[in-house]
């Protein structure tokens, strides 16, 4: 044997190419491998949800945009029930153990918490750290107002990446209970590797779980980190959070022997009376995801991060010193990640927090940044959601990431507060920078995507900036009111009355159930047009728990009176409520029937009304054409008494029209969710329950559909019949 037939070598082998065409090609190859990871290292990444609970009722981003936009200050008096500030305070910030300010930005009920949801027990809860539950609550909201129901995530490349840098319960639980008194539970209640490590665990999530602490630029710094974990392959998703509780008086007496403090409570950031931040806490998430992911599952796009960059000041004037070289750095390297020039900015969200001497660095900074690219008549602009809710801290970052994605989606610029003098070591007369003290339209610079930007600068000399543009205009819509569905766009919501539709409703609590139908029933009050998208997200974008209810409504006044109903306790004669609690999921069946269940206009309804049916139809109809030289689409939607209607009864048309039919029909179930267990099909049924199995193709069912028709209609004519008898008779 020769070795030609040894090594199954071509005896009849096509010319090799020339050694310098294959340096060619392989040269080729390698620039678009570079250019390919190029691409890759600046990839746009979409903010697809969000979720917060700040100072003021910011609960939502609803509740935040409104605070912002309409100037409110969300700065109080510390409550009693965190320290009883007679005992703490004294003006004097050099007076032992006491703190210079009476004031910051609080949560109202940062103490409740529903352990048994998350499956933790009531036990282990008394032991977390109340940061540890704001983060695991804020995280399910995000995650739910993204219409990505949580368990879907379980086993996926998920990463999260967690923001906290205070310990306050930690000092209480000591204090208070002493070392004998501590649990098995304190280690991980209180760890803060466990706090990005739980939510992980909660939800099954196996890509990268981080904790960051560089101070206040912590949770600007997370979302860095996950911008990069996510351009590089890391994780598919990515969930970053940041939380401050504010529980103990102690970092707040530090802090005053820094001279840090605010004596009136309040961030005046670029004021002539900056003199010092106010504290305040709060929890804020966002996800991330790849755009062209997020484009390709239709998740509502509400923003996109182009460009994030870090550095540290180094050796500074002093440890805590801000440093105005390493923040213009900064700026620069994200302006290149993003891969634009300064000109294209018009709105920086600073760091504002309302220092001496911070402000004059951070604005003269800016100036010399962006100094090539505006000018005093057309300055950038500057603002500080500090002046708003305070400082939060790790969270700080994120809650101006957050007003930045809120101002893009309104168009809107909120004032900053509490400027009222130019501080006059600034030179606002040649500096193209100016803040923002009224509420004003946000613009974008000439043909360019309006983009922002917000900084991030922590006392640890960690910096960090992240660009942000506003939303293609090729994407699915950002979230609205809670439960409205961006992602589901085959019903127009303009539209206030539809087919009867279902309302599903779930909870792992009856008392949560009807707290969530009061909400639903307020939120489709507010904006009853949005129904149609409103039950479409509650039926796919929402984990369903054991404690159920559905109702059967065509519009939101129909809707609004059942949940209303059910809010209250009492009955509706279209509300459904199963018995007991719903434990295993049901099996589900499809049967697909055979000839004589057609009729004229059949679907026609589903065709206009669902994308996924349309899509379907058209596909099947694509492959018919070609087998029965005509679209069977004027026969499925003819009038009766017309010639196509007639053509329905034809055999030949008849059994393709109901395979097409239930074909699209079971796609649609199966984008709602609704997967089957078994299939079944009776004649022509068989085909479609087949192709669905995987038995073939959906090209060779219709095919096989179209000649049996064919077939069929050439034999002689029969009948049949249906005889209504026991089975003993």
């Amino acid at each position: 044997m020769s070795d030609q037939q040894t090594h199954g070598h071509n005896p009849n082998p096509s010319p090799q190419l020339s050694p310098l065409k294959q340096a060619f090609l392989a040269i080729d190859e390698l620039q678009a491998r570079v250019d390919r990871a190029e691409q890759a290292r600046h990839a746009p990444i979409a903010i697809v949800g969000m979720a917060c609970h700040l100072p003021g009722g910011a609960n939502t981003p609803e509740a935040y945009w409104n605070l912002l936009i309409n100037g409110i200050d969300a700065i109080e008096e510390i409550p009693a029930e965190r320290w009883k500030i007679e005992e703490w305070y004294d003006a004097n910030e050099k007076a032992p153990g006491k703190m210079a300010t009476r004031h910051g930005g609080f949560l109202q009920n940062v103490d409740k918490f529903d352990p048994l949801f998350f499956g933790i027990s009531p036990r282990e809860a008394v032991s977390m750290d109340p940061q540890q539950r704001l983060l695991l609550e804020t995280t399910w909201e995000a995650l739910e107002r993204a219409n990505l129901p949580p368990s879907q995530l379980k086993g996926t490349q998920t990463g999260v990446y967690v923001a906290l840098n205070t310990s306050d319960y930690a000092l209480l639980q000591e204090q208070d209970l002493g070392y004998a008194g501590l649990d098995s539970y304190h280690a991980t209640g209180m760890a803060h590797s466990v706090a990005s490590g739980r939510i992980s665990y909660t939800l099954g999530l196996e890509g990268p779980g981080i904790t960051v602490d560089t101070a206040c630029s912590s949770s600007l710094v997370a979302t860095h980190l996950a911008v990069q974990a996510l351009r590089s392959g890391e994780c598919s998703m990515a969930i970053v959070g940041g939380v401050n509780a504010i529980l103990s008086p102690h970092n707040s007496v530090t802090l005053s022997k820094y001279s840090m403090m605010a004596p009136d409570g309040r961030c005046k950031f670029g004021d002539a009376r900056a003199d010092g931040f106010v504290r305040a806490e709060g929890c804020a998430v966002i996800l991330l995801k790849p755009l062209e992911h997020a484009l390709a599952d239709g998740d509502p796009v509400l923003a996109v991060i182009t460009g994030s960059a870090l550095n540290q000041d180094g050796a500074s004037s002093g440890l805590t010193a801000p440093n105005g070289p390493s923040q213009q750095a900064v700026i620069r390297a994200a302006l290149a990640d993003a891969e634009i020039a300064p000109a294209q900015i018009s709105y920086v969200e600073a760091h504002g927090t309302g220092t001496a001497l911070g402000d004059p660095i951070e604005i003269q900074g800016l100036g010399a940044v962006f100094g090539a690219g505006h000018t005093t008549d057309a300055p950038l602009l500057v603002g500080s959601a500090k002046s708003n809710i305070g400082h939060t801290e790790a969270v700080a970052g994120l809650a101006g990431l957050i007003k930045l994605v809120l101002m893009h989606q309104h168009g809107e610029i909120p004032p900053s507060l509490h400027h009222d003098t130019p501080n006059p070591r600034i030179d606002w007369g040649t500096l193209p920078v100016r803040i923002v003290t009224h509420r004003q339209p946000w613009q974008a610079r000439g043909n360019q995507p309006r983009t922002g930007s917000v900084s991030s600068f922590g006392f640890s000399g960690t910096n960090a900036h992240v660009v942000v543009q506003a939303a293609p205009e090729n994407a699915a819509p950002g979230q609205a009111a809670p439960g409205q569905a961006a992602r589901v766009a085959d019903a127009p919501p303009s539209r206030t009355d539809s087919p009867l539709l279902p309302l599903l409703l779930s909870a792992k609590q009856e008392a949560a159930l009807r707290d969530l139908a009061d909400a639903s029933a307020a939120a489709l009050q507010q904006r009853p047009e949005t129904f149609i998208p409103f039950a479409a997200t509650a039926a796919q974008g929402r984990d369903h728990h054991a404690v159920r209810a559905a109702l059967l409504a065509h519009n939101a006044e129909e809707a609004i009176a059942a949940l209303n109903a059910l809010a209250a306790g009492d009955d509706a004669d279209n509300l459904i409520r199963p018995q007991g609690k719903w434990i295993d999921p049901p099996k589900v069946a499809f049967l697909f029937t055979g000839q004589g269940s057609q009729y004229p206009g059949m679907a026609q309804d589903l065709y206009k009304e669902y994308a996924v049916f349309r899509t379907a139809l058209d596909a099947c109809d694509a492959i018919l054409q070609e087998e029965l030289g005509r679209s069977i689409l004027p026969i499925l939607f003819a009038q009766p008494g017309s010639e196509h209607a007639a053509l329905l009864n034809n055999t030949r048309y008849t059994q393709a029209a109901l395979a097409a039919t239930e074909y699209a029909l079971a796609q649609l179930w199966l984008s709602f969710g609704v997967a089957p267990t078994a299939l079944l099909g009776h004649s022509i049924g068989e085909y479609v329950a087949a192709c669905l199995a995987g038995v073939f193709s959906l090209e060779d069912a219709l095919k096989l559909v179209a000649q049996r028709g064919k077939l069929m209609q050439q034999t002689a004519a029969g009948a049949m019949l249906s005889v209504p008898l026991s089975a003993a008779a």
